[in-house]
């Protein structure tokens, strides 16, 4: 694996147009050493080589919808009947500002 330096962290910063003092630059590289290190670890676990790479936590669940049935629609009647106001056969709503 490529060492991470300051430079090319410096570089990898200017590339997505934003600057790091001396002092973000040492913290970031802090932090990239305890990464490789996490995954050197990892890498010599026993049997990691045969596991399949996991891209998403969790199981991926494809739910379809329930399938179109067309029906009768109520009729006016059979709408407003549980309205309690109505004009010219709608429903009356208040007034919305």
């Amino acid at each position: 694996m490529k060492k991470v330096t300051k430079a090319i962290l410096q570089d990898a910063a200017a590339r997505l147009m934003f600057t790091l003092s001396d002092e973000q630059l040492e913290v970031l590289l802090n932090e990239f050493d305890i990464l490789v290190q996490q995954m050197e670890l990892i890498g010599h676990l026993e049997g990691v080589d045969v596991l399949e790479p996991m891209t998403f936590p969790f199981d991926v669940t494809v739910d379809d919808l329930r399938p179109d049935e067309p029906t009768q629609p109520l009729t006016q009647t059979e709408a407003l009947q549980n309205a309690s106001s109505k004009i010219a056969g709608q429903i009356k709503l208040p007034k919305v500002v």
